[in-house]
Order: C-alpha cells, then sequence, then structure tokens
C-alpha cells in the first residue's frame, strides 16, 4: 500500500485538503480561546484616570420654554445622556447650567458700539453654559471619555427625556487626584 493513492488520500482513507482545512479551523478556534488578544480599546493603555469638568457652549437652542427642559432631568445635579463623534458615552452628570443673556452690538454716534439686551420678546433662541462632570482616561495625545477623544471645539451631542441639541467645549479642567 503507497502512502499516497491517485486521488491524493493519506492511506486511502484521509483526503490531504480536508485535514489541512480541519488543522487550520481548529489551531484557529484554539487561537481565540487560549490566548485572547489585549482587551479594551488602544487609547486607555499607559493611563490613569481622573475626574474632569467639561464646559460646552450652546448657541442658538430653539426651544419655547426652557423651563420643560429643566423639569425633565436637565438641570444642576441631574446626568444627561452624551454622543462623541456619533459614539454613545452614556450618562455624564451636570455641575451647573447658565443661560447666557441675548444682546445685539448696537453702533452709537460716536462710531463705537456698544453690547445692549436684545430687546425681541419672540425670539425662542436661547445660549447656555453648561459644564458636565465625569472621570477621563489621561493619555499621551489628551482625555478619553469612553473610547473618544475630547478636545476643545469639538461637538457633544446631549439628549435626554425630551431633548436632544449640540453642543461644543470650550473648556477642560481636570482635578489630580
Amino acid at each position: 500500500m503507497a502512502l499516497l493513492d491517485s486521488k491524493g488520500r493519506l492511506f486511502g482513507k484521509i483526503n490531504l485538503l480536508d485535514f489541512g482545512a480541519t488543522l487550520v479551523i481548529l489551531l484557529v478556534i484554539f487561537g481565540i480561546f487560549v490566548f485572547p488578544g489585549t482587551s479594551g480599546s488602544v487609547a486607555q493603555i499607559n493611563s490613569k484616570t481622573v475626574p474632569i469638568e467639561v464646559d460646552l457652549v450652546v448657541r442658538g437652542l430653539n426651544v419655547r420654554d426652557p423651563q420643560q427642559l429643566y423639569e425633565r432631568g436637565f438641570a444642576k445635579g441631574g446626568k444627561t445622556n452624551i454622543i462623541i463623534r456619533n459614539q454613545p458615552y452614556g450618562q455624564i452628570a451636570i455641575k451647573s447650567i447658565q443661560e447666557l443673556p441675548r444682546t445685539l452690538a448696537v453702533p452709537q454716534s460716536d462710531g463705537s458700539i456698544k453690547e445692549l439686551p436684545d430687546p425681541r420678546g419672540n425670539n425662542f433662541s436661547r445660549d447656555m453654559l453648561l459644564t458636565l462632570e465625569g472621570k477621563a482616561n489621561i493619555t499621551e495625545t489628551g482625555p478619553v471619555l469612553g473610547n473618544s477623544k475630547v478636545k476643545i471645539g469639538m461637538p457633544f451631542e446631549l439628549e435626554g427625556f425630551n431633548y436632544n441639541f449640540n453642543a461644543t467645549v470650550i473648556d477642560l479642567r481636570f482635578k489630580d487626584k
């Protein structure tokens, strides 16, 4: 009896191609379960977690009655869901909310410009300054919330029971432990 027959079978019983395919599948399964890869994101390697405060500015939020936002959890001490670069982060605490006054630049007779309160009563547009607080991983390239880097100028999407709007990061503060 020959080692390989005319059909490529070993000892006339085992097909070499089937044997090779089965061996590759078993090695892959063994590699997945015995030697799993590193868990977590690459951004979190060699990092430390510190408390962070993120200041956001909201420009031109169109809302008829801002009080309805505050009654449904969008208030100091509440929580809001944030989405960074279309990646949900989860809930983060709201440290403060400050509604900014609407003003107009009015030219004066001497050529200067004076900032005065907006007298229009039917203006449903609001500007706000928000401060959120949470925990971020500090890496060599900057702070990371979830799996997204956080930098000044980045848009955040805030979502809650009755709101969904965008805000822009204007300041980051870290509190070392």
